[in-house]
């Protein structure tokens, strides 16, 4: 049974290897910028480990590890300009760098690849994963629809948002386990259970990364932070603050989200003053334990040997601590 570490730098190799480069250079530049940019592979990462717990052969696991990578990658390039967002992992993010017409099509070419990435699979196997990227996908899509609406309304519940993370960000990795359950062939309610492991460990994922871009810095984060607070993302911060806050703190939130025409820097230093008052980060990460909690009991009841769920359990302790 291969580590932690040694699964990620499998999957790092394995994106490393393709060659992203050519012709059209217009079209595949912003391609191989993306994905030269190596992050932490955390999907693809995902999918080997799935296929390692059900004992399956990693080399049918790694089409699916290319094709997920891809996609999150694609997602990003969209986001950033929906977000206008300067920067990603300390660079300039692709719309910014190429233009924002590149981007687009860069973005809808890489989602085009990350399919034919798919179709590199067991051939038995191509029409379930198929159907499992598909469907991860427009979850994905889904859950950026709401978190767009949910910046234009004023009464979004935090029960909302929670369910539109576990779209947007649970989906992608719960979908990048079930790629790898698929490949090593695991039993459905095997498989099943690892998606809600996968659901419960993006929202706590998540969740950290609201508390990150509020309290990190940009040397730590890799991109530009308080960004939830300048474009008024209804985030579980902002939303729990809502709820428990004074009248006169929930007028002054009220007044800030409600209008770009602040100074940024006032905007920021105010609302992070209430959340700071309000204990909101400490509550933040209760829940996000809560989340974890959840993820284990969907893990435990997987039908393999306590030992083989190591390197979820790990993989999971790591993203509950992590600083970026």
């Amino acid at each position: 049974m291969k580590t932690l570490e040694e699964l990620q730098e499998i999957a790092i190799e394995t994106i490393r290897q393709e060659q992203f480069l050519h012709s059209p250079y217009t079209l595949y530049e912003p391609i191989h910028y993306t994905m030269e940019q190596e992050g932490k592979r955390i999907r693809p990462l995902l999918t080997l480990l799935a296929s390692e717990l059900f004992e399956g052969n990693i080399e049918n696991a790694k089409p699916s590890a290319l094709a997920i990578e891809t996609a999150h990658n694609f997602t990003l390039l969209h986001d950033d300009i929906m977000d206008a967002s300067p920067l990603r992992r300390g660079k300039e993010t692709v719309y910014k760098k190429y233009g924002t017409d590149k981007a687009i099509l860069s973005g809808d070419t890489m989602l085009a690849i990350a399919y034919q990435y798919l179709l590199r699979s067991p051939k038995a196997l191509i029409a379930e994963l198929m159907e499992c990227f598909t469907k991860g996908m427009i979850d994905v899509f889904a859950g950026q629809a709401y978190d767009m609406e949910f910046e234009q309304r004023n009464d979004v519940r935090i029960e909302e948002y929670i369910d539109m993370i576990s779209l947007k960000t649970g989906a992608l990795l719960a979908t990048s386990l079930q790629l790898g359950a698929i490949t090593a062939q695991a039993k459905p309610q095997d498989i099943e259970n690892l998606y809600e492991f996968g659901i419960n460990i993006g929202i706590a994922f998540q969740l950290m990364d609201d508390i990150l871009d509020c309290w990190s810095n940009f040397e730590e984060f890799g991109k530009v932070t308080g960004t939830d607070i300048a474009d008024n993302k209804k985030t579980f911060l902002y939303l729990k603050s809502l709820e428990i806050a004074s009248k006169e703190e929930k007028e002054v939130l009220l007044k800030y989200f409600s209008s770009t025409s602040f100074d940024p820097k006032e905007k920021e230093d105010a609302v992070k003053a209430i959340y700071h008052k309000l204990n909101l980060k400490q509550i933040a990460q209760e829940l996000m334990q809560t989340y974890n909690a959840k993820a284990m009991d969907s893990l435990q009841k997987i039908g393999v040997n306590d030992k083989q769920k190591t390197n979820l359990i790990n993989f999971a302790n790591k993203l509950m601590h992590r600083n970026k």
